[in-house]
Formats: C-alpha cells, structure tokens, sequence
C-alpha cells in the first residue's frame, strides 16, 4: 500500500499551521487563507555542518572583508546605511509598476561596470522582455549577466558557478525549491527558498536582493518570518498618479531606518532626485487662502512641502473629515484645538486636507502648517510666499518645540524663503540669522494673531 505523504494546513496569509482545514485562521482570522502544503520527507532546514559550535571572542572575527558595496545610486546607498553589506539579505518590497525592477537592474547595471561579479535572477521575465527594458533603460546588455529560471537548484548552480558578489532574486514569490513539494509562491516554498538564499549569503558573503510582492492590505506577501530572516527590508512607496517614488527602510541591522531616498519615474527608468522640495512644492503667481508651506524632515534632509486645506460650510448634520498625506486623526485633533483654543468654529464645517505631491507626512512638526492652512481657508486670508511653519501643537494650544530646527530653517534659506513661524522655543534657541526673519509663537491664539497681520 502506497505511504500517503504528510501534510498540514498553512494560512497563506501569517504562515500559521493547524492539523486540519479551518475556514478562518485562528491566528490572523482571514477567511479561506488556510490550503494543504506537503511536507519533505527529510528536514531541508537541518544544518549540514554538524559539528560542534564553540563560543569565540569578537576580537578575534575577521572584519577585513566587510567593506560596504557602493551601488552608485546614491539615493539607494543612503537609504541601505552607506551601501550593500557583504553577506546581507536585502527584501525590496512595493506596489507593482512601482520600479523595484527597474531601481534594481540600473544598481546591477552599474556594479558590473566597476567589475564587481553580480548575476540577477528573473522568474517573471523573459530575456527578450528583460532585454528591451534594459535597452530603454540605456543600460549596458553586454555587461549584464542575467538568468531566466524559477529553480532554486538552477540558481545556486549558477551562483556556485559565478561566485557573483551581489545576487537579486525578481521575484521570491516565483522562485521554488523542487525539495519542496508546493507551489511557488506557498508559504512553505517561500520560507524555504528564503532560508537557503540566506545561509548561501552568509557561507559565501555574498550580498543577496530580493524582490517581494505586495498584498492588498500592503504588506510583502509571505510569512512575517520572511521579514524577521532578512538583514534589510525596503519599501517602494508611490503610485501611476505622481512621477516621484520613495525608498524607505523599515528594519536595518547595518544602518538607520529613517533615511529615505527620493526617485523621479521618466521615460528611460529611475532618476534621482537631487533637490525633492522642488517636488513638493507649488509655484503660483498670487497666493491662494488654505495653503501653507512646512520644512518635514524625513531621515537626515529636510525637504519642504506644501499642506492644502479646504473648509466649506457642511450640507450633512455630521460635517466630514477628509485627509490625504496625514493622519485623519491628527488633522480631527487639529481641528477641535483650533475651535476649543482658538475660538475658530469649525464644526459645522466639512473639512479636506492634502499634500501637494502625494507626500505622506507624519512627524508631529507638521501641526503649525496644518493649523495655519486651517485658518488662512476658514477666513480666507491668504499666506504670504515665502513663509515656513513648523511645530507641535498640544491639546491645550500650546506649541511646543521641535528638534532639526536649525536643519528646517537652512532648507527655507537655500529655497528662499524669508519668515520662519516655528514654536517660541525654538525662536530663542535661533534667533533670527541673516536672510531669515525666525517668529516664535507660544500657542493657537498667538498664531492665529499672526495670521490675522496678512490681511492688512
């Protein structure tokens, strides 16, 4: 009688395992996530090194061959800590079309060029498709070594073969390890393929990229264990309706998390952004009520954006709240600071926020430009060019300091910018410097006061 192969239930959604079919998961509760996955008949996960481990001082590692890898994208470098770590796992993740393809041919592109040793794996191109891409990208065929495979036994042949220095897996979803015996994509495949990847890129310091899909809440479809084995995991953010894209780190063991890099899509792939508060910002010939320039900081650069704000009398008995590029909560708190502190009757007023750009904004220094916008559309005084506003503002009115603020204030100086509204604090701690007239205000009342001056 023929043995009936193993098997166990998998939610395809956390990775949680239960002995039988379930409708809902009972860890993540999504419904039909659950589906059968076989398992080997021996432990791929065993080590094949059996010998005993012994404890060792970190004197005494060899640190000679740990030298960061400069991609020459300096936007990518900034993000990864300065550059590719030797033996990192690297997961780049993001909305399809957003570029992750694109960013991570033009990186392998330029490593080649140096001569550094570098293979990338496709599962979801042809050569003919990887080929025309890499073509209207301008890049250079000849020196960049590509392989067209899902296997796992096919790629580390070919990574055993070239001993490449840098590997990009596009996708992990689409790569299978014929040991196991479920579809690409399964959980079990993705757990597997990922855990071999990386034990190859340490044995060998080999510096591994591997591209993720995105589900539809968001996240990089697989196991959250996936994301707990990488070294790196990166996210593309940006959509088809705005040409900007942006790389952010959300784990880092080898640098920081908050640096972001700034891309433009163009005809011929990815470009980076040298100045991105020209992005951001919107030129007019007379200035408009609702609007109001802020100095965000994302990582280590200050980049100035513009906050739009929109009050109507409201048609419904609840007035609405609408916000895109901050948080909806924020915005509601603002709102009943500005109508508890500052006397502004915004209840019964439909309210709509917005980040010129499509710029996603969640530092609390942003509350003194969506305070002023506010009010500048509430009473229809339009902000004068060439102001900045930044700070915190509390639940009692007051506005609190805010840190980089002599990093917020150099960016309005290069941009031109020539009054800076930022909390009191900060002021005294400023003061006014050559080209920049710096106002502090210590809460709404104050600030609203301020506003009230643009009329005349």
């Amino acid at each position: 009688m023929t043995k009936k192969p193993r098997s166990r239930f998998v939610c395809q959604s956390c990775g949680y395992a239960v002995p039988r079919w379930v409708g809902r998961c009972p860890e993540c509760n999504e419904w039909n996530t659950v589906v059968e996955e076989s398992l080997p008949e021996k432990d791929t996960r065993a080590p094949k090194d059996q010998k005993t481990a012994r404890p060792i001082l970190l004197s005494s590692v060899d640190r000679t061959d740990v030298s960061r890898i400069y991609t020459g994208i300096g936007e990518l470098d900034r993000v990864l800590g300065g550059g590719l770590v030797p033996g990192s796992v690297v997961l780049v993740g993001g909305d399809p079309g957003v570029g992750k393809t694109t960013l991570l041919m033009e990186a392998i592109s330029r490593l080649a060029q140096t001569r550094i040793e570098t293979l990338y794996v496709s599962g979801e191109e042809s050569g003919a498709q990887l080929a025309l891409r890499a073509e209207r990208m301008g890049l250079d065929l000849a020196t960049f070594p590509a392989l067209f495979t899902t296997s796992l036994t096919q790629i580390e042949e070919a990574m055993n073969e070239r001993q490449p220095r840098v590997v990009v897996i596009d996708s992990i979803q689409t790569t299978a390890d014929p040991e196991v015996g479920t579809a690409a994509g399964s959980i079990g495949q993705i757990r597997e393929v990922a855990q071999k990847l990386t034990q190859y890129a340490k044995e060998r310091t080999t510096a591994v990229l591997l591209v993720g899909h995105i589900t539809k809440e968001g996240a990089i479809a697989g196991p959250k264990v996936l994301e707990h084995l990488v070294d790196t995991v990166l996210y593309f953010e940006g959509g088809t309706h705005y040409p900007y894209r942006i790389l952010k780190a959300h784990k880092n063991r080898f640098g920081p998390t908050h640096e972001v890099g700034i891309f433009e899509m163009k005809e011929r792939g990815l470009q980076q952004v040298a100045n991105p508060s020209e992005l951001f910002l919107t030129r007019r010939d007379t200035p408009v009520s609702g609007a109001a320039v802020t100095a965000a900081i994302e990582g280590t650069r200050s980049i100035m954006v513009e906050v739009q704000s929109l009050t109507t009398p409201g048609a419904l008995a609840v007035a609405r709240r609408t916000s895109m590029g901050i948080d909806y909560n924020r915005t509601a708190i603002i709102a009943a600071v500005l109508e508890k502190k500052g006397g502004v009757n915004l209840s019964s007023y439909d309210i709509f926020v917005n980040v010129a750009g499509g710029m996603r904004l969640s530092e609390p220094s942003i509350d003194l430009a969506l305070a002023a916008s506010l009010i500048s559309s509430h009473t229809d005084i339009p902000i004068p060019p060439g102001v900045v506003f930044f700070g915190e503002i509390g639940l009692s009115g007051e506005v609190t300091a805010v840190s980089q603020s002599a990093v917020r204030i150099a960016e309005a100086k290069r941009l031109g910018f020539i009054r800076a509204v930022v909390a009191a604090k900060n002021a005294s701690e400023e003061g006014s410097s050559e080209g920049i007239h710096v106002i502090g205000v210590k809460n709404i009342k104050e600030l609203i006061e301020l506003l009230n001056t643009f009329r005349h």
